[in-house]
């Protein structure tokens, strides 16, 4: 059993961790850190079933991009510490693969094929009609995170060009008139859901 020479509260606390002392009702976390918490927690489940495989890294990745929506800083960071891999490794896979993104991205991702066949069947005429309707420009994300507009090169089906993938969702022979109505679509369907709440 500890003896305290002094009995006050003060040399008391010195022994107790912070985490249990508190005056009154429980500090609140602010909502931003609960939920980048939660994440960190949900991309521990992940790190866990796949780290001690050899070459899970892409999948742990892809994993993290689904929880935070693209691949901040500090997850790249925790993930490396997690799976015992150099930063600058997890951080070169992140950069070399289109597949990821180091930037918030819009709920709808359009990437348009910039290939060229897709170039020559008028891909640019439909990057302007990008441009004019969301008002942005390739590589960016609108101010309300509804849209990301993104270039690739060749998707390897030239045969369809010219090629816009929506959400993983490839449109052939696309045109300007499908653009707008894809754009339509969703912010619609953004304007019913947040009627919902």
């Amino acid at each position: 059993m500890v003896q305290y020479a002094h009995t006050g509260k003060e040399s008391r606390e010195r022994e107790i961790p912070a985490p249990f002392v508190s005056e009154g009702k429980p500090e609140q976390k602010p909502d931003k850190e609960q939920t980048w918490e939660k994440k960190f927690n949900e991309l521990d489940r992940y790190i866990s079933l796949y780290a001690k495989e050899p070459g899970q890294l892409i999948i742990i990745l892809q994993k993290a991009q689904d929880i935070f929506g693209y691949l901040p800083e500090e997850a790249q960071a925790y993930i490396a510490e997690k799976t015992g891999t150099p930063v600058s490794e997890v951080n070169g896979v992140v950069t070399f693969y289109s597949l990821f993104s180091t930037e918030p991205r819009g709920k709808c991702a359009l990437d348009l094929c910039m290939g060229t066949a897709c170039y020559i069947k008028g891909a640019q005429e439909l990057m302007d009609t990008l441009k004019d309707q969301l008002q942005i420009d390739a590589g960016e994300t609108t101010a309300d995170h509804l849209f990301t507009v993104n270039t690739t090169r060749c998707i390897g089906a030239c045969g369809l060009a010219p090629i816009l993938v929506v959400n993983g969702e490839v449109h052939g022979n696309a045109k300007s008139g499908e653009i707008i109505k894809i754009i339509q679509k969703y912010r619609k369907g953004e304007d019913s859901e947040s009627k919902k709440h």
